[in-house]
Formats: C-alpha cells, sequence, structure tokens
C-alpha cells in the first residue's frame, strides 16, 4: 500500500540505516501490479522465505475489490495474502496488544493483550449459492475408514448460500502456552472468550485452554495475585459478555484468547476503546519444522489511501507511523533473538542481541518523547501537529542524541490537550513551524525544555521581558 510503504522508506532511512548495515534484508514486492504480473509467485517466494527466515516485517497490502480490479487493470481479484502466510507458516495466533506512551492518555490505562486464532473459521470456509435440494456434508478419514455424514439438511428456499468450514485444533494447546506465558510477563489477568453455549462445536477451544492452565500455569497466576480479579480461577466469557467489558475495563491490565472471527472482531472494538488501530499490534506466531516460532509483523491500521491521494496531489499529510515502527521493531528483535538461540556461545550473536534490544528501546523512547513534547502527528496533537516528513525528522534528530547519551536527565512535561496556550480555533493564525524554530534555538540540552537563563535571554532578545520600572 503506497502511502505506508512511503512512510516505512522513510523510518528506514532515517531511523534504521544509519545504525544496521540491511543490505541483507530480502525484501518481496506484495503489491498488487507484482502479485499479478508474476500470478502470484512473488507470494509464494515470500512465504517460502518467511519459512527460512523466521522473522518478517509486513507492510500493510491491498485487496483489490471488482473496482480496483477494473481500475489497476488486473488478472483477477487477488485474495488476501494474509492466509498462505498463516498456512504456510502454521499459524497459531496472532497477538494484537494495546500501545501506550507514558504521560498520554489513551483508552485503556494499562496494557490489554489479545490472542486471535491464527486459523479455522469464516475464512477459510468454502461456499456456493444453490437452490432447493439436500446438502450433505461427508467426512472421509485419512486413515481408511468408513466415511460418515456429517450433517445433512434439506434445502426448501429456491435461493440459498452454504458455508462449509472447520476449526482446527491441534495447535491450540501451543496458543494456550503462548497466551498464558504472555499473561504471566505482563501481569495481567487471563480470559477465554467462544460462543460455546451456543456453538457447541467451540467447548474443545474453552476445554484445551483450561487443561493447560490447569496443568502449567495456575499456580503461578494465583502467587502473582493475577486471578483475584476473575474469581481465583480461569475465567470463560461469551462473546456478547466480552463485547461489554471491553467497553467498560478501561482500567485494562487483561488479556484474551479467542477463535478467530470473534478475535478479528474484539480485537477491532480493543482499537476503537485506545484511539485508533494505530496504537495497537498484530503479530502473527507460527511454528517452523524445527519447532523455532515464526514471527510476522505488521501495523494493524491496514491501509490509508487517502493520506496518499493527498500526497500525490502535493498537500501535506501526517500519518502516525507508531504502529509501523512498533512492528519493524519486533521483526528486528525476533531476528537478533532466533540467532542468539541458535548460536548461544557466540558472543557476537549475543552483542548484537544487545544491541538490538537497546537500539529498539532507545527508538521508542525518541519516538514517545516526542509525542510526550507535543511535536506528535495531528492525530494527537490536532492542527499543530507535524508532517509525516517532519515528525520522521524530529524523531531522527532525537534518536541520534540518546544513542550518543544513553542517558535523559530529566522524565519530559506530560501534555495534554488542555495545555495549550490559546484556543484551537485561534491558533492557525500562528507560523507554528516559525514557533518551533524560535523554540529549538533556545532549547540548549535538545530536550524539549527551555531552562530559566535561556528563557530570559529570549525574552530579552524579543524585547518582551518585563522591567522593574513595568
Amino acid at each position: 500500500e503506497e502511502m505506508t510503504h512511503y512512510t516505512t522508506q522513510l523510518l528506514l532511512q532515517q531511523w534504521v540505516e544509519p545504525y544496521f548495515d540491511t543490505s541483507a534484508w530480502e525484501k518481496y514486492d506484495l503489491s498488487c501490479k507484482a502479485r499479478d504480473d508474476t500470478d502470484d509467485q512473488v507470494l509464494a517466494d515470500a512465504v517460502e522465505a518467511g519459512k527460512r527466515v523466521g522473522a518478517i516485517f509486513k507492510e500493510p497490502t491491498i485487496t483489490p475489490s471488482a473496482i480496483q480490479v477494473q481500475e489497476m487493470g488486473l488478472k483477477k481479484a487477488w485474495g488476501s495474502p494474509n492466509g498462505a502466510m498463516r498456512r504456510g507458516w502454521n499459524g497459531i495466533t496472532i497477538s494484537r496488544d494495546t500501545i501506550h506512551i507514558e504521560g498520554i492518555e489513551l483508552g485503556y490505562k494499562n496494557q490489554v493483550l489479545f490472542e486471535r486464532h491464527a486459523v479455522g473459521g469464516e475464512y477459510g470456509a468454502g461456499w456456493n449459492e444453490v437452490g432447493a435440494g439436500t446438502l450433505l456434508t461427508t467426512y472421509i478419514p485419512k486413515d481408511g475408514g468408513a466415511p460418515f455424514v456429517v450433517d445433512k439438511r434439506d434445502l426448501t428456499d429456491n435461493h440459498n448460500v452454504c458455508v462449509v468450514y472447520h476449526n482446527p485444533y491441534d495447535n491450540v494447546r501451543d496458543l494456550a502456552h503462548l497466551f498464558f506465558k504472555r499473561c504471566l510477563d505482563a501481569k495481567v489477568t487471563p480470559y477465554i472468550v467462544t460462543k460455546k453455549t451456543v456453538f457447541k462445536w467451540q467447548e474443545g477451544f474453552w476445554a484445551t485452554m483450561k487443561k493447560v492452565f490447569d496443568e502449567k500455569y495456575k499456580d503461578e497466576f494465583l502467587k502473582e495475585g493475577l486471578l483475584d480479579r476473575s474469581g481465583g480461577d480461569l475465567q470463560h466469557l461469551i462473546s456478547d459478555a466480552a463485547t461489554m467489558q471491553l467497553i467498560r475495563w478501561t482500567d485494562g491490565g487483561f488479556g484474551m484468547a479467542a477463535h478467530n472471527y470473534d478475535g478479528d472482531m474484539l480485537t477491532d472494538q480493543i482499537a476503537q476503546v485506545h484511539r485508533s488501530p494505530g496504537f495497537i499490534t498484530s503479530n502473527l506466531v507460527g511454528k517452523s519444522d524445527d519447532g523455532s516460532l515464526i514471527k510476522e509483523f505488521e501495523a494493524s491500521h491496514g491501509t490509508v489511501t487517502d493520506l496518499w491521494l493527498d500526497h500525490l496531489a502535493g498537500k501535506e499529510t501526517s500519518l502516525n507511523p507508531l504502529g509501523l515502527v512498533e512492528a519493524l521493531l519486533g521483526a528486528m528483535a525476533h531476528a537478533a533473538q532466533l540467532e542468539s538461540d541458535a548460536n548461544p556461545k557466540d558472543k557476537k550473536a549475543a552483542e548484537v542481541n544487545a544491541f538490538v534490544n537497546n537500539f529498539n528501546e532507545t527508538l521508542r523512547l525518541a519516538l514517545h518523547n516526542t509525542f510526550r513534547y507535543g511535536q506528535g502527528t495531528r492525530d494527537m496533537c490536532g492542527p499543530t501537529g507535524f508532517t509525516t516528513e517532519d515528525f520522521v525528522a524530529k524523531v531522527a534528530w532525537r534518536l541520534e542524541r540518546y544513542l550518543q547519551q544513553q542517558i535523559e536527565e530529566q522524565a519530559p512535561p506530560e501534555l495534554s490537550e488542555e495545555d495549550l496556550p490559546v484556543p484551537a480555533n485561534k491558533i492557525t493564525a500562528f507560523d507554528q513551524k516559525a514557533i518551533l524554530q524560535l523554540f529549538e534555538k533556545y532549547d540548549k540540552s535538545g530536550e524539549g525544555k527551555i531552562d530559566f537563563k535561556n528563557f530570559s535571554k529570549m525574552l530579552m532578545k524579543m524585547g518582551v521581558a518585563p522591567t522593574k520600572s513595568s
């Protein structure tokens, strides 16, 4: 998708490539045109590379509509690449977590974790439109056993849509271990979400999660006091109830695990409560043949075509890259960890892993502080916010300083919309870039603050400093 691709190139050029050699990174073009030109071979190549590398950063992609197929001159409406990736990488779960910036109030006060079963359900369904008749769903065992009818129904309407799908449950144990370990690490209370009271086939998901919890994790959760809010045990939530609790539990501090479709819907709701999809991570976790984890990271906010059209028209844009950079950092961290795990006695691999982790934390600090200093994008700062390019440049400047200093002496101020010095409707009358340049001239430390000495100099030089007579 063009706008996020353009922004990612800015991030790489200004935030990553000054500190890392990325020449060995493998890149695959999953644009509609490239998939069309190669009859989707490029997607097959990307999936195969993902198996081998194990750490993947994916930019948002376009799944073309019928209209876009005509506009782009495509051979067909290519499907979402996500299904091929989940199947090819033995997808277990899609982890989606809230992103938080200390000092800035978003939707949830504390972190919310979510595990969405990565396979099965409506997304892989087979379907057809049929008339009146009889529909048989027949199971044929792989071991040569006798086939039997799973479902038989008589269709009396002349217009029907028949849908068949299944939920593979072999990897639910892996999902359970990932979920409960992450909840322990984040110190949040776990919940399992299904609609098993109506959809009886979902009972197996809950039963497996509960069994793993009781056998491996319950004692540790009790010891940490993380089951106090859930009655001392792992609780099951009907999906309807989960929808309501997501709105009510704005203190956060909980995690949920659900089937594929429910997980998709509920994480969209979490994104809305937490301000926008830009403040939610998205991480597909699969498993390679040797048992190591394959992790693919992407921004959960999807495409932003309107901003790209503005960019092409020469207008200013202001894209918040927080989700993109969290995905990029996640892939870099996992790549370094895989290398370190594969070479436990290799000193260089350990040093690289430590360097990547330090870089990631430093970049997050530079990024978050830029928001806290009121220098964020317009979704956070209103009309005074930075453009896409200016924001990336400001974070790059701050990142360079932090990596040189590796210390920030004082915590940044906590800013809110109420801290604006003039009413928002009057701000547009002022030249915000000129004001920022003036501020930075006297911000000698580069920390987003002016001390009394520099403040006095500024007032005297501008001729507005109070005199004793006044």
